[in-house]
């Protein structure tokens, strides 16, 4: 059995030096939480804001003096798919625990560092839910933890 996901891929291959267009290549893919198929090859799951995206990472490997493909499919069975998905929940997860972690020990500080460490947690959090394709179960406990934060503090 096939996926069912349908999956935008950017194929790319960028010249070792100058390393820069390299860099903030990997860079702008990090950000965008795409799943590393194999080096070169990149996917999401597909939709026209990952195309875009993808596009323009192209353009600029291109630019840099590389090569760059974007590709439209699935995943040729379930097994792949899960694996692939999985992958991505669990690097998500991750940052998650992470926010939830600081959330939990911020309750101990004054309560201007509480302010400022939920305003930035709370930016954290939606910077994670723009690349957060397969949600983990550690999104919610990380969201909880940070209102458990917010409502530690004195309304002003």
């Amino acid at each position: 059995m096939a996926g069912k996901i349908d999956w935008v891929m950017l194929a790319y291959r960028l010249p070792r030096e100058p390393s820069t267009p390299r860099i903030s290549v990997w860079r702008k893919l990090k950000r965008l939480g795409v799943a590393q198929v194999v080096d070169g090859l990149v996917a999401l799951p597909a939709d026209a804001r990952s195309q875009e995206n993808l596009e323009w990472i192209a353009a600029a490997a291109i630019d840099a003096g590389g090569e760059a493909s974007i590709w439209l499919g699935r995943l040729g069975s379930a097994r792949q798919e899960r694996e692939l998905t999985a992958e991505m929940s669990k690097a998500i997860s991750s940052e998650y625990e992470t926010v939830r972690d600081a959330a939990r020990s911020a309750a101990t500080e004054s309560d201007g560092m509480r302010r400022r460490t939920l305003a930035r947690l709370r930016r954290e959090l939606t910077r994670i839910g723009e690349r957060d394709y397969f949600p983990p179960d550690s999104r919610e406990k990380a969201r909880r933890a940070v209102e458990a934060l917010a409502s530690t503090l004195v309304e002003v």
